[in-house]
């Protein structure tokens, strides 16, 4: 019998990171520097192939516009088309709060639940970070895509 895992997915920076989890303790970690449009099916189809889902996990927002697209649309349609509940938690829950690159010298911050966008002199390096145990009452069923700013 397969093992039933859940799957988290950080798609917003390269690398995108996977993390699987079994009984909500972290037990495979899956990187790649490749494009998520590129990379996401593959490392998918093996996922698939070596696990049974329980539930998918994805950070949707705020970060690249078009990162969060393609995951949110790859995710939903394989929650959709498997009936796998699909959750979702903002970035700044990956990265210990600290500021993510918006454009230019905008970046977004978040203080207490809201989240806006500020223009800082020096940048920091957003750094995201799986969980080792995962905590579902931390994540939502409202899944919809975090973008924060008007799409250019």
């Amino acid at each position: 019998m397969r093992k039933k895992v859940d799957v988290v997915c950080i798609t917003l920076t390269s690398p995108i990171m996977i993390g699987i989890y079994e009984e909500q303790k972290l037990i495979e970690v899956i990187e790649s520097e490749e494009k998520s449009s590129d990379i996401l099916p593959e490392i998918f189809e093996d996922i698939l192939q070596k696990y049974d889902l329980n539930a998918l996990f994805y950070v949707n927002g705020p970060g690249s516009f078009m990162a969060i697209k393609v995951a949110y649309i790859f995710l939903k349609s394989l929650s959709v088309l498997k009936d796998i509940p699909l959750f979702a938690r903002d970035a700044f829950y990956f990265n210990n709060n600290e500021p993510i690159k918006a454009i230019g010298k905008l970046f977004f911050v978040k203080m207490q639940d809201d989240i806006k966008t500020e223009k800082l002199e020096t940048v920091p390096v957003a750094s995201f970070k799986l969980p080792d145990l995962l905590e579902y009452k931390d994540f939502s069923k409202e899944t919809a895509p975090l973008y924060k700013i008007a799409a250019v």
